[in-house]
C-alpha cells in the first residue's frame, strides 16, 4: 500500500476518529479473546476467534494510516472493561459492532481522501457481518 498520498494537512477530527477506532478495535481484540474462553461449544469460539482476526486485520490497517498520516505509532487504549460472562459478553459485542458501522461509516463519508473512505467502507462490512453472527449467538448461543 502507498501511504505517502496521505501525508498532507489532516484535520483534527480526522485523526481524533482514527484514534477512536483503533481504541476500539484493541478493545475488541482483547475482549474477544475473553469472550471466546466463556463460548458454550467450539463452533462459536472459533467464530468469535475468527471475528477477533478480523479486528486484528483492522486494527493493523487503520495503525498503519494513522502511521502514514502523523510518522508516529498510536498507543491504544481500552475503552471499556470486558463484560465478565458470555450473554452479556455477547450482548455487548453485538451493540458495539452495530455501532461501529454506523461510526465507520461516518468517518467515511467526513474523510477527503478516496484511500481512508475506501478503508473504513470495507471494515465497516465485516463490523456488520460480526454484527449478524453476535446476533445469531444472542438467538442461539
Amino acid at each position: 500500500m502507498n501511504y505517502n498520498s496521505l501525508q498532507q494537512q489532516v484535520p483534527n477530527k480526522l485523526l481524533a476518529d482514527i484514534a477512536k477506532a483503533l481504541d476500539g478495535e484493541f478493545t475488541a481484540i482483547q475482549c474477544y479473546e475473553v469472550l471466546s474462553k466463556q463460548a458454550p461449544n467450539k463452533d462459536i469460539r472459533d467464530r468469535i476467534l475468527e471475528i477477533r482476526s478480523d479486528e486484528m486485520r483492522h486494527y493493523q490497517i487503520f495503525s498503519q494510516i494513522y502511521f502514514s498520516l502523523t510518522g508516529t505509532q498510536y498507543t491504544p487504549k481500552m475503552n471499556v472493561n470486558c463484560p465478565t460472562n458470555y450473554r452479556s459478553g455477547i450482548l455487548h459485542a453485538f451493540k458495539d459492532e452495530q455501532e461501529t458501522v454506523d461510526f465507520y461509516h461516518s468517518v467515511a463519508r467526513e474523510a477527503n481522501n478516496s484511500f481512508i473512505q475506501q478503508q473504513f467502507m470495507q471494515v465497516s462490512f465485516d463490523e456488520q457481518n460480526h454484527a449478524v453472527w453476535f446476533l445469531y449467538f444472542m438467538n442461539n448461543g
